[in-house]
């Protein structure tokens, strides 16, 4: 069973493997195909209208097999490796672990935002930035630059206390849990704010090119379950059948073939969280 894990609680040595596996799918190239599939799937729900991994009730369980997929081919390259996950209600300045130079790297320079140190710092060599949305080659943060606080455990609290999945009309700012955690009603809220907190491509449809993206979503995913384990009497997604321009509980999520919301819906089938 594969454990994914706090990152504040990994050792030197998981961390140097997360990071070697992590340039390894650079390397081969199969990471920039991750960053393109989610560069698309953004641009279509943004224009047309309908709501596959963002802004409606699939944001989570696409999501989930998005980081199921990529974990794969981190075991590919190290079967010990799996993703970890950033609490960022309690690793939230910048001065929190995951941004040392010996993980993640930190916040970018003032005049460009380029990131300087890390191992996915371009003067590093390893990290270009290939499948961008501007002329950036480099991977860019600027660490609460457009929002100066990361999300409070009081609002996730708020979150998971709230009873429905999703309600309608399943789209941004509907009342339920999963438009709360996402926070679709505004970048102010939760998920989109610490999109937003990190700034760079992390604020954009290429946010993977940040591997950062990896440990935000994981968390997301945590609270899902979480969620989940709270309300077991709730309805565990929906909406459940016939409901236009969103993924209901039984209908297949492209780019994939066989995967449905409610295929998914057990997390431990693939790993669990500590």
């Amino acid at each position: 069973m594969t454990v994914r894990k706090n990152q504040a609680n990994l050792t030197a040595a998981e961390k140097k493997a997360f990071v070697d596996a992590v340039l390894e799918v650079k390397r081969r190239g199969i990471y920039d195909e991750f960053v393109a599939a989610h560069r698309l799937r953004f641009a279509l729900d943004m224009n047309t209208g309908i709501y596959v991994g963002h802004f409606g009730p699939s944001f989570l369980p696409w999501h989930r097999k998005y980081l199921i997929d990529f974990e794969r081919e981190l075991k590919k390259i190290n079967p010990n490796v799996s993703i970890p996950y950033w609490d960022w209600t309690a690793d939230n300045t910048v001065g929190s672990s995951l941004w040392a130079p010996d993980f993640l790297g930190g916040t970018g320079r003032p005049l460009d935002d380029q990131v300087m140190d890390g191992p996915f710092a371009y003067s590093a060599g390893n990290w270009n930035i290939n499948i961008q949305v501007d002329s950036r080659p480099f991977l860019a943060r600027n660490l609460g630059y457009r929002v100066p606080n990361l999300p409070p455990r009081s609002e996730v609290d708020a979150a998971l206390a709230i009873p429905t999945y999703d309600s309608a009309p399943f789209s941004s700012g509907s009342p339920g849990f999963r438009s709360r955690l996402e926070g679709s009603d505004g970048y102010l809220s939760m998920h989109n704010r610490v999109h937003t907190w990190i700034w760079g491509q992390m604020e954009t449809s290429v946010s993977p090119n940040d591997p950062v993206f990896w440990l935000h979503h994981a968390f997301v995913d945590k609270l899902w379950a979480d969620w989940h384990a709270l309300h077991p009497g709730s309805a565990e997604y929906l909406p459940a059948a016939a409901t236009p321009d969103v993924i209901d509980l039984n209908e297949t999520m492209p780019p994939w073939t066989g995967t449905t919301p409610q295929s998914v819906l057990d997390h431990t089938q693939w790993y669990i969280y500590v």
